[in-house]
C-alpha cells in the first residue's frame, strides 16, 4: 500500500511552486490544511529549512521559510494521527545536541509522530554566516547522523565520540516518545543516494523524474544490500503536481489532472517501481480550492492507488 503526505503550503514560498494565494496567507491556513490532512488520510505533513536567504537567491527562493520544529509543533498541538516531517532540516547547520533537544521535544509533545528528513544544504551564505563549512557540508551530515543516531535514542545520557563532535555525560530529558527516530535523507545526487542507503530508515528523492527513478531506487536497494543492512527502508518520490477532476483554468502542462481512477491509474505506477510513500501537490487559487482537492484526493483517488 502506497501512502500519501504533502509539503505544507505557507511555510516555504519558493517560486518552483508556492501559489499566488500563499503570499497573503498564515497561521489560520497552516491549521487548516493540517487539520484536513489529518481528516482525509494523509500520513505526514512537512515543513523545510532554512536559517536565512542571501539577497542574490531572494528572487527565486523568497525569504519565507518557517522554521520546521516551531511550525510542526505548532500544528502537532492541533492534530492527532498525522505524521510530522522535517523535509528537509539542514542538520549540520546546527550542533547534533542543540537539533537532538529541538525534535527530541517535538517527538515528545506529538506523542511520537516526528519523522526526521535531513539533507546537505545548497546555500553556501547559511553555512559561512553560521560558521559551517560548506565544503565539507556531506561529511558534516554524516557525521551528523550518527551523532543524532545517540542523540535522538532511549539513553538520557548519550554518548557519541567522533572527529567533529563529541559528548558523553551530558543529560537531555524529555526523550523523544519513539524508541528510534526515522531518519528519511533527502536528495538525489550519488552522495544523497548513498547516504540514504547507508544511514537512512527513508529516502526522500528531490525531483527524480519517473523515467530516472527506478534506476536510482534500484540502486539504493544494492548499495544497501552490499553494505548487509537487511532492515527495511522507506522509498519516497515526489509526484508531477496534481488536480483531481477538470480544473477549468490554466494549471500548467506538467499537472496530471483527470478522473480520480485516472490519477489513480498514473500514480499506481510509483508503486509498482518500489515506492513506499508519495508526497502530492496540488494547484490551486485559495485556501480553500486546496483543501477541496485534498478531500477529493483522500476520498476519491486514494482508494485505489492499492
Amino acid at each position: 500500500m502506497v501512502v500519501y503526505g504533502m509539503q505544507l503550503p505557507v511555510q516555504s514560498q519558493s517560486v518552483l511552486y508556492a501559489e499566488p494565494w500563499e503570499a497573503d496567507a498564515g497561521p489560520a491556513d497552516l491549521l487548516a490544511v493540517a487539520r484536513a490532512a489529518e481528516e482525509h488520510g494523509f500520513d505526514y505533513i512537512a515543513g523545510c529549512d532554512h536559517v536565512a536567504i542571501p539577497r542574490r537567491l531572494a528572487a527565486g527562493m523568497s525569504t519565507v521559510w518557517y522554521d520546521p520544529v516551531a511550525t510542526l509543533s505548532f500544528l502537532a498541538a492541533a492534530t492527532e494521527r498525522v505524521r510530522l516531517l522535517s523535509h528537509v532540516a539542514v542538520v549540520g547547520l546546527r550542533h547534533p545536541l542543540v537539533t537532538a533537544k529541538a525534535y527530541a521535544t517535538l517527538d515528545h509533545l506529538s506523542g511520537g509522530r516526528l519523522v526526521l528528513g535531513v539533507g546537505a544544504g545548497h546555500v553556501q551564505e547559511e553555512f559561512e554566516t553560521l560558521g559551517v563549512d560548506f565544503a565539507r557540508r556531506g561529511a558534516v551530515l554524516d557525521e551528523t547522523m550518527d551523532a543524532l543516531r545517540a542523540a535522538l535514542g532511549p539513553e538520557e545520557y548519550p554518548e557519541h565520540l567522533g572527529e567533529r563532535f563529541a559528548f558523553k555525560d551530558l543529560g537531555q530529558l524529555p526523550r523523544p516518545a519513539q524508541e528510534r527516530v526515522p531518519l528519511w535523507v533527502g536528495g538525489s545526487s550519488p552522495a544523497a543516494v548513498r547516504r540514504a542507503a547507508l544511514k537512512g530508515d527513508g529516502w526522500l528523492p528531490q525531483g527524480d523524474p519517473r523515467d530516472r527513478l527506478a534506476a536510482q531506487i534500484q540502486k539504493l536497494l544494492r548499495l544497501r544490500a552490499e553494505a548487509g543492512i537487511a532492515a527495511p527502508i522507506t522509498v519516497g518520490a515526489i509526484t508531477e503536481a496534481l488536480y483531481v477532476g477538470a480544473p477549468g483554468w490554466e494549471v500548467g502542462r506538467r499537472t496530471l489532472h483527470g478522473a480520480p481512477e485516472e490519477l489513480a491509474a498514473s500514480l499506481r505506477a510509483y508503486g509498482e517501481m518500489g515506492v513506499h510513500q508519495i508526497q502530492v501537490r496540488f494547484r490551486s487559487r485559495s485556501r480553500a480550492e486546496l483543501i477541496d482537492q485534498m478531500a477529493a484526493f483522500g476520498t476519491e483517488v486514494a482508494p485505489h492507488l492499492s
